[in-house]
């Protein structure tokens, strides 16, 4: 790989995970409940059992958002590290 595209990809990287984390702050609250804990968000609700299946449209909602939050980033990151390496 160039030095341009490992650099990017870097950049990439941390946007990911920047957005990712957005996106999970971002994530809906319950009526009740709040918002939901990151292992149920992750795992999109497949871990509720009995009346708690009712918050599983919730956590696939707030994995979704999250996902996008991280692609977001990603995307952004990229852009921006591909314009830091052609300005030098």
């Amino acid at each position: 790989m160039t030095r341009f595209s490992t650099s990017s990809l870097g950049v990439g990287g941390l946007g990911l995970l920047v957005g990712g984390f957005i996106g999970f702050l971002s994530r809906p609250a319950g009526v009740l409940t709040g918002k939901l804990p990151f292992f149920h968000v992750l795992t999109r609700g497949a871990t509720y059992e009995g009346v708690d299946q009712v918050l599983i449209s919730l956590a696939q909602e707030s994995f979704n958002i999250m996902l996008t939050g991280a692609v977001i980033g990603a995307v952004v990151g990229i852009v921006l590290g591909y314009f830091i390496i052609t300005k030098r």
